[in-house]
């Protein structure tokens, strides 16, 4: 199971990357022409409300020994199999995980400001 639970995180993050990869591609050619411009679309949440496990708008944020946020649940099934940062792979110097209170007020904040997303 914790096999499986590895798997699948590696994977999340991989796709993660490959998205990241993707709009950074995408800014980097700059606005197309307003008859290619796309139809407006919701407004994308910032990425540091984003858990870079998941790729989800987290809703419980924790902080990491690297000093990045993580979805709670996301980093403790991490943590249970690993003890190094998803980030950058190099060893955590412990697993204690500190709620991120501001970030938590930050998303809840725009999640008001952004109704429906």
């Amino acid at each position: 199971e914790a096999v499986v639970a590895e798997e699948q995180l590696a994977a999340a993050l991989e796709e993660s990357a490959r998205l990241e990869e993707g709009r950074r591609a995408a800014e980097a050619q700059g606005p197309s022409s307003a008859a290619e411009a796309p139809a407006p679309r919701e407004e994308e949440p910032p990425a540091d409300f984003i858990c870079p496990i998941t790729t989800e708008l987290m809703s419980d944020p924790v902080m990491a020994a690297d000093g990045h946020s993580y979805e709670r649940s996301a980093i403790e099934r991490w943590l249970a199999t690993k003890s190094t940062s998803p980030m950058t792979g190099e060893a955590l110097e412990h697993t204690f995980l500190s709620p991120s209170h501001m970030v938590r007020r930050q998303i809840r904040e725009w999640q008001q400001a952004h109704p429906g997303q």
